[in-house]
């Protein structure tokens, strides 16, 4: 990656919520673009949850602790030469990128396709 870049994030400010979810779109945008320099396809899967799935005590049961509810982790789904990859293995490309910026990677967990920066704890 290019020193300029490397740069850049190292620099952006991530004290609020909303600062850090701006360096995560920056993040996002430069997987994309690696995704797509190394011959894949990529289509978005889960990218924010939605608070309107909220209980009537605010919480969303299954995607309490989500980081795609915070905009900070998005599920991406990977094809190679027209056919959709579902491996974890077959992310593993794209993970060890995605770690090499700062982020982190759902392959550690067996959730491959999914990409988040840490926030509070939570991966």
């Amino acid at each position: 990656m290019n020193k300029e870049i490397i740069e850049r994030l190292a620099g952006m400010p991530v004290s609020t919520t909303r600062q850090k979810q701006s360096k995560f779109a920056y993040m996002v945008g430069l997987l994309i673009q690696y995704a797509y320099d190394s011959g894949y396809e990529l289509t978005v899967g889960d990218a924010m949850s939605s608070p309107i799935y909220k209980t009537a005590e605010g919480k969303m049961p299954h995607m309490a602790n989500s980081l795609h509810y915070e905009r900070l982790a998005i599920d991406l789904n990977l094809f190679l030469n027209g056919k959709y990859m579902t491996a974890t293995k077959e992310y593993e490309p794209l993970g060890v990128f995605w770690e090499s910026i700062g982020g982190t990677w759902g392959g550690r967990f067996n959730d491959g396709n999914h990409f988040s920066l840490a926030h509070e704890g939570r991966k």
